[in-house]
């Protein structure tokens, strides 16, 4: 076959949205999707949802070219293909995804964390190029990371590495529902976090504020985000509060690592410098002085939808070698 036409498919599960792409060898994405993983409480409806989707576009672009499926999921386990007690997913217990999709669309199909398809999308396409150090920080619905050292992804004895989200960060805070930790930082540094940090932040605070004119139940990440950049004062310390606890968290990443860079990536940095600002001032301050100074903490230059797409997709072309 020509190497130019080779395709594969990469599929990005969250606990929202799962967002579909065809990839060519160069990372060019040709046609991508989503549809809304909360529609589908049983895993064979999902795959079937998928199915509809992706096949006639399969079949339009000849089907011999598709050389498989990658796919980035939260609690992806790499060595076996399934999905293990996902706490932000409807799907309980151990999912076997990659066989599934394997017998629905006769394709290969391998799988990984959400976040470390990300990492790897970051390397091959992004602001990791060249770098064979760096932490990758999904800030989305939940926080996921993929962590590469010495240029290799760390996967760990069982598949599992990386689970830098549900570190603890502040003991006995707030409870994680999906897992019944208290004080993780998923629970702090994440959209529903930036919510919650906002409702509690309400309750204590007596000047006027935007966001009071909304119920504590419709506030969501978006609409602390639209108050701030209005310079709602309350709006702008939540941002303040995230920052010091991610910042922190960071901190202790770094002296674990010595990564050259930590990339932000997710619906939270569109934030920008109100999520950045105290982000980096927190973690500078909390570093040992042979550590300050030195990381670099950007966000990352492909689109949300597209870093874990493309490395999802990546895991294609590794089934290849």
């Amino acid at each position: 076959m020509d190497v130019s036409n080779e395709l594969a498919i990469g599929i990005d599960i969250g606990g929202t949205n799962t967002k579909y792409g065809i990839v060519n060898h160069r990372g060019e994405i040709l046609q991508k999707g989503e549809i809304k993983t909360e529609q589908y409480p049983a895993i064979g409806t999902f795959i079937d949802a998928l199915y509809e989707k992706l096949n006639p576009v399969i079949k339009s672009l000849n089907k011999k070219n598709v050389l498989g499926i990658g796919i980035g999921a939260p609690n992806g386990n790499f060595y076996k293909g399934t999905i293990e007690y996902a706490p932000n997913l409807k799907w309980k217990g151990i999912i076997p995804l990659a066989k599934l999709m394997t017998d629905k669309f006769d394709l290969p199909a391998a799988l990984t964390n959400d976040a470390n398809a990300a990492a790897v999308g970051e390397m091959m396409y992004g602001a990791a190029r060249g770098m064979r150090d760096f932490i990758m920080m999904t800030l989305g619905t939940g926080v996921g990371s993929g962590i590469v050292a010495n240029g290799e992804l760390i996967l760990g004895h069982d598949g599992f590495a990386g689970e830098l989200g549900h570190t603890i960060v502040v003991p006995g805070g707030r409870l994680h529902d999906g897992t019944g930790m208290h004080g993780s930082l998923e629970v702090y540094a994440s959209a529903t976090g930036v919510a919650r940090t906002a409702v509690e932040m309400m309750a204590q605070f007596n000047d006027e504020s935007l966001l009071k004119k909304y119920s504590t139940k419709e506030i969501d990440s978006r609409i602390v985000y639209e108050c701030a950049v209005k310079g709602d004062v309350l709006a702008k310390k939540v941002y303040s509060y995230t920052g010091k606890i991610l910042g922190e968290a960071l901190a202790n990443f770094v002296m674990f690592s010595s990564p050259e860079a930590i990339i932000l990536f997710g619906g939270l940095t569109k934030a920008g410098d109100m999520i950045m600002k105290p982000t980096r001032e927190n973690m500078e301050k909390n570093l040992l002085p042979i550590f300050q100074n030195k990381v670099k903490l950007i966000f990352s230059e492909l689109k949300e939808s597209d870093a874990a797409i493309l490395g999802a997709s990546a895991l294609v072309w590794e089934m290849k070698k």
